[in-house]
């Protein structure tokens, strides 16, 4: 069974974060335990974008940003998936940089070195070159970057089915069963 941390930093984008736990929520028979994490800026953007601090009310364990005890801070803790949904690019330098100064670039250090599964939701438009060379190492790393681009093939017609099409191909990529739109099916 499936053990998955989801982070959440500074970057705009907290709808992606919230439908990512709604849609986990309803495919709880995939997982076996989920923890969050979120940076300050992560819940600012929330109370900006959301209008509200609804992120305390999920029922997941939630990890404070430097609580370096929670039990993905280490390979023994065996999560096997790590999503950081949005993914600013101050965390993608230090993760691909191998600075773990807080509990996200630490899980994400913890989930390289073991060969699990990475997952980087870019938020930031557009990018320099040190961006692309902090994706590129981080992918060489073994890390997947899924830039948070929206699909339009599916006709979208409120904001969060647009967003939902980035938050299906990510529990896509996590290797997670959801029912969502097909490329000619």
């Amino acid at each position: 069974m499936r053990k998955i941390v989801v982070a959440a930093t500074g970057a705009s984008g907290s709808i992606y974060f919230k439908l990512l736990l709604d849609k986990l929520g309803a495919i709880k028979d995939q997982w076996q335990e989920l923890a969050l994490v979120m940076s300050d800026n992560a819940r600012e953007v929330w109370e900006t974008e959301i209008g509200d601090n609804s992120y305390g009310l999920y029922p997941y364990k939630t990890y404070g940003k430097n609580d370096f005890h929670a039990p993905f801070a280490s390979g023994s803790g065996q999560f096997d998936t790590m999503i950081i949904i949005p993914c600013s690019m101050g965390t993608l330098g230090r993760i691909a940089n191998g600075i773990s100064n807080d509990l996200i670039s630490r899980a994400a250090d913890v989930v390289l070195k073991e060969r699990r599964k990475l997952i980087c939701v870019a938020r930031d438009t557009p990018y320099n070159l040190i961006h692309i060379r902090n994706m590129e190492t981080v992918t060489l790393s073994g890390g997947i970057i899924c830039p948070a681009t929206p699909s339009f093939y599916s006709r979208p017609r409120t904001v969060e089915e647009l967003a939902s099409t980035v938050v299906d191909r990510v529990l896509d990529l996590a290797g997670l069963r959801i029912d969502t739109f097909r490329w000619g099916v």
